[in-house]
């Protein structure tokens, strides 16, 4: 459970989120809806633990992880995974060494290291490509490896911020059904943003819409 009590957040003096709350169960999938600076992807900041509200209070399982501008619980501690709508991937890096990036930093030893990503390539469809660069790769290719390196620590909470709105139509009409899939075979909460009705409708269980005037 995810839970924002009362949540106020400023952003250079100015109020973007105020006595904002919001509950989310194990397991749903919400999507943020709003227009480009509305405040959809200062709502995953803050859950994700990047920025800290002014007033207010997030806990996360039971565990208060912020409360009235203090970060209680930094991010690498809060089991949360997140594709970027950039997807921030390494280039110089190969598919399995991006995949692995995370677990490396987490001090996972090699060998399940290399058993964790192999697991990941086949959940997304990419065997086989594991010395593949990024640069090789095509567009949903690419968005594939985002989603792997995401889920090789088996986040609780995966949080996406418009992560296919670079895409042609039809890639992001089956790279949502993809997000649903994997959701579902692998149980974690996603808390989903974007501005499309479309992606609204076929990938959340529940939507909020947001108006503000920051993003």
């Amino acid at each position: 459970m995810i839970a924002l009590e009362n949540i106020t957040l400023l952003y250079e003096g100015r109020e973007v989120l105020k006595d904002f709350s919001l509950n989310i169960p194990p397991k749903e999938r919400l999507v943020i809806l709003g227009a480009s600076g509305s405040g959809k992807t200062t709502l995953l900041r803050l859950i994700a633990g990047f920025v800290a509200p002014a007033k207010g209070e997030i806990t996360i399982n039971g565990s208060i992880v912020a409360k009235e501008g203090k970060i209680l619980i930094p991010p690498h501690k809060r089991a949360i995974g997140m594709v970027f709508q950039d997807l921030a991937l390494w280039p110089h890096m190969n598919v399995e060494e991006n995949i692995a990036f995370g677990l490396k930093v987490h001090k996972v030893p090699r060998k399940t290291r290399k058993e964790k990503v192999l697991e990941m390539l086949r959940l997304v469809g990419l065997e086989g490509y594991e010395k593949r660069r990024i640069d090789q790769l095509s567009g949903g290719q690419q968005q594939r490896v985002a989603f792997a390196r995401a889920l090789a620590l088996s986040p609780k909470v995966l949080l996406m911020d418009e992560p296919l709105s670079s895409l042609d139509p039809e890639l992001n009409r089956r790279l949502r059904k993809e997000i649903v899939r994997l959701q579902e075979v692998l149980g974690f909460t996603l808390v989903y943003v974007t501005h499309s009705e479309e992606e609204a409708k076929e990938i959340g269980e529940r939507k909020i819409i947001l108006k503000g005037s920051v993003d």
